[in-house]
Order: C-alpha cells, then sequence, then structure tokens
C-alpha cells in the first residue's frame, strides 16, 4: 500500500475566528497554520486566502502573497489553490487564483452544482469546460471536487471527451456536506469503485465526519484532508488549537492502523506531478 497523504485545509472561506479564534484570516496567520500542518505531517496544503477581516477573496495579488509566505516556511509544500472561493463568486472571480507565479501544481476543480447547506454551489458544466480549459493549458494537475454521487460520472464523461484533463486523475470525495452526499463508509466505497484504474483518491469529511471517514479511507488505501475548513473540532466538544492537531490526529491514526505518511516529494510521485 501506497503511502498516505494527508492535505490540510487550513482555513476555507466561510468559517469564522467567532467559531474557533484559530482560524488564519491574515497572510501571518496562514502561514502559522500551514507550517503546523506540515510540521504535524501534512503533505499537501490546500489553501482559500482571506482579507484581514476575515472576507474570503480569490485575488491572485493575494494568493501570491501567502503563496510566496507559506513556501518561505515550507519549502517542499505543495498547494492546492482553491478555484471554489466563496458561494456566489463568479467563474472569472474563482479562477483568479491560477494566476500566480510560478503555475500552480494543482488546483481544485468542482465537479457540478450541489446544494451547500442553505445556499447553491453553482457549477454549470460551461463553468467547468472554462476551468478545465485553463488547467489543459497551464499545465495545472486538477483535484476534482465530488461532492455528489453523480459528480463523478460527470467528470469522467469530460475527460473522456477531452474537456478537462485525464488519466492519472486525483479525485476528492467531499462527504457528509448539508444537502450533499452523506459521509457513510458505503457511499464512500461506491465512489471508490468507480474511478479509473491508476487514478487516486481522498477522502475529506465534514464536521462530524471528519475522523470517522478517514479512518476507512486510511485502510483502503486512499489519501485523507483535514483542517479548519472542514471541521474545527479535534473531539467533541474541543475545538482545534491549530491545523497541526487535526493533522496529528490522522498521522496517529494511520500508525495505529500500520499506514506510513508521505512527505511532499513522496506525494509528487504518488500523484505523478512535476515540480
Amino acid at each position: 500500500m501506497e503511502k498516505l497523504i494527508i492535505t490540510a485545509a487550513i482555513c476555507g472561506a466561510e468559517v469564522t475566528k467567532e467559531q474557533n479564534p484559530n482560524v488564519p484570516y491574515t497572510v501571518d496567520e496562514i502561514v502559522r497554520e500551514a507550517k503546523s500542518a506540515v510540521d504535524a505531517g501534512a503533505a499537501i496544503v490546500h489553501l482559500h486566502v482571506r482579507e484581514d477581516d476575515g472576507t474570503p477573496t480569490q485575488s491572485h495579488t493575494r494568493f501570491q502573497e501567502c503563496t510566496d509566505a507559506i513556501r518561505k516556511a515550507c519549502p517542499d509544500i505543495i498547494l492546492i489553490p482553491s478555484t471554489g472561493g466563496a458561494v456566489g463568486m463568479s467563474p472569472d472571480e474563482r479562477l483568479d487564483s491560477t494566476n500566480t507565479t510560478p503555475i500552480p501544481e494543482m488546483a481544485t476543480l468542482d465537479c457540478g452544482t450541489c446544494n451547500f447547506g442553505d445556499d447553491i454551489f453553482d457549477n454549470t458544466m460551461p463553468t467547468m469546460r472554462a476551468f478545465g480549459k485553463r488547467m489543459i493549458e497551464k499545465g495545472i494537475k486538477p483535484e476534482y471536487e465530488c461532492f455528489e454521487m453523480g459528480h463523478l460520472d460527470t467528470i469522467l464523461t469530460m475527460a473522456r471527451k477531452g474537456e478537462v484533463p485525464g488519466s492519472p486523475m486525483q479525485f476528492n470525495f467531499v462527504l457528509g456536506v448539508p444537502g450533499c452526499t452523506p459521509a457513510t463508509v458505503d457511499n464512500l466505497c461506491w465512489l471508490v469503485n468507480k474511478i479509473p484504474a491508476g487514478s487516486t483518491w481522498t477522502a475529506t469529511g465534514i464536521g462530524r465526519h471528519a475522523f470517522t471517514l478517514a479512518a476507512p479511507a486510511i485502510v483502503m488505501g486512499g489519501n485523507v484532508r483535514v483542517g479548519f475548513e472542514d471541521n474545527l473540532y479535534l473531539e467533541r466538544g474541543v475545538l482545534a488549537k491549530s491545523n497541526g492537531e487535526l493533522v496529528d490526529k490522522v498521522v496517529r491514526m494511520a500508525k495505529l492502523l500500520g499506514r506510513q505518511v508521505a512527505t511532499s516529494d513522496e506525494a509528487r510521485e504518488i500523484l505523478s506531478l512535476k515540480r
């Protein structure tokens, strides 16, 4: 079994300091949380950025500032900028995160429209084609974000048509978002059994499902994402003090289950990335 790749989604676009005072907004805070995750064992940082007051932004200027600072603190890290942004942002606004220098190794590509709590996360076919075209042109490897079962078939069809980058594909199965596919082992197994041979995958459990989905993913040979974007608690009623605490819990789970953890360079090899 390959080593476990741990991704830390360190701040997201929606969570706030009112919910957990350790959620990062400023560049210094984002670097602090990225380093805490890397020091604990994360090979990848999935990155949203904020203005200093916590407002989510997709400005490539802010992404450049944050990615430069993170790379200074964590030179080997794989960064996956979000092209999801925040609900209500335009496609052009969302894609601005890919306009940094150097060009990102990877970026997220959301695989369909879905309910997102009380909101609608809008990802039309034209939007996804535009995102796929950008990533093909720039040589960016997508991480395909699937929130619903049907999202997987949609993106596989697009890959067959050459509308998005194809094999080898990396999927992130984000389960447990209110209004989307529940975070159950049965649902995770169904999704994993449908991906093409040679693909890699990550499981992201939202909220209280963060670690109950991490455990089967570790055993099944997949990878795991945790972080403040998805879950603010180390355990029931106990707020996490850092992203590093959340990553460390996954590292300890992996050790108990007999799985070694990948470094960033080992993750690049597993994910077929060229640095």
